[in-house]
């Protein structure tokens, strides 16, 4: 009895040890609301935290992110899309409870309904043939995230069954699903790359479609358009004697900015150790 209670004091020590700590403070800094959070280091944490002030679709203005051996502490100036600070107690309880949280299997996705998975070569039309195709199947669309870089797509589409109002659970049906949709995808030219899948949960919808782009190994064609004035002057720098290295990102600011650059990282594999980011007016700096 006494061995199973030192056990048990010894797994609550663990887990209190592995629960990100969230302090939100608003009479720091006059112009934003601070967000800090420490936490034991895990793969993904950085993630987790910027996902979250995402969803909320909140603007992160400056961050201090830092690893000291084991252990995680990041600073986040946060407002919202307006320029304010952020006095919701609701909104300020949620950051808290979700980051708290992420070290928990949450599931972000759709519940009752199936998500297709696509990925292919976009082109003029090709959304009104998936969703004609959909329809004839009798899915019914409850929503659909798309993306499309250097002509390639990405897209999520959330259905059910028009007659039961249910997820598409069959095999059968599954199956003919990826069938029909799989041979929109590939057209005359996209025979060896278009890719269908059926799933039943997705973690988070952009979360799921960076990884999709990313499997689909955008980013090694040519692009399509080039917008001289919007490219993002981008630089990575190798200090073998410290045994990391920095990645330098200057662009044009924007929502979601921050979770796109810490996606592709996590992506490829990469922990961020240390990193600055700020903005100034329009601009946005950011050192990896």
């Amino acid at each position: 009895m006494e061995w199973h209670a030192c056990l048990d004091e010894y797994e609550k020590l663990v887990i209190r040890m592995n629960t990100p700590r969230v302090v939100i403070d608003n009479g720091v800094c006059p112009t934003a609301t601070l967000v800090k959070v420490d936490s034991a280091r895990r793969h993904g944490i950085l993630l987790d935290a910027v996902q979250v002030l995402t969803d909320l679709n909140l603007s992160i203005k400056k961050a201090y992110i830092s690893s000291d051996g084991q252990w995680f502490m990041d600073v986040f100036h946060v407002t919202d899309l307006n320029g304010n600070k952020l006095t919701d107690e609701s909104v300020i309880s949620y950051i808290e409870q979700s980051i708290e949280t992420t070290h928990c299997d949450r599931s972000h996705g759709f519940n009752g309904l199936t998500a297709l998975e696509l990925t292919g070569t976009d082109r003029i039309g090709l959304l009104s043939e998936v969703f004609a195709v959909l329809a004839d199947l009798q899915c019914d669309v409850v929503d659909a995230k798309v993306w499309t870089h250097n002509g390639r797509i990405a897209s999520l589409i959330f259905v059910k069954d028009c007659n039961s109002g249910s997820p598409i659970e069959d095999s059968q049906q599954i199956d003919k699903i990826e069938a029909r949709l799989r041979n929109v995808l590939k057209g005359d030219n996209d025979i060896r790359s278009a890719k269908t899948t059926v799933s039943m949960a997705v973690t988070h919808t952009e979360r799921r479609l960076h990884q999709m782009m990313f499997a689909d190994r955008d980013y090694e064609r040519k692009p399509i358009l080039e917008h001289k004035s919007e490219l993002s002057a981008v630089t990575v720098q190798n200090w073998v004697e410290r045994g990391y290295s920095v990645v330098n990102v200057q662009c044009k600011d924007r929502t979601k900015l921050l979770f796109d650059v810490v996606c592709t990282l996590t992506d490829m594999q990469y922990v961020v150790f240390h990193a600055t980011i700020k903005t100034s007016g329009d601009k946005a700096y950011l050192v990896l």
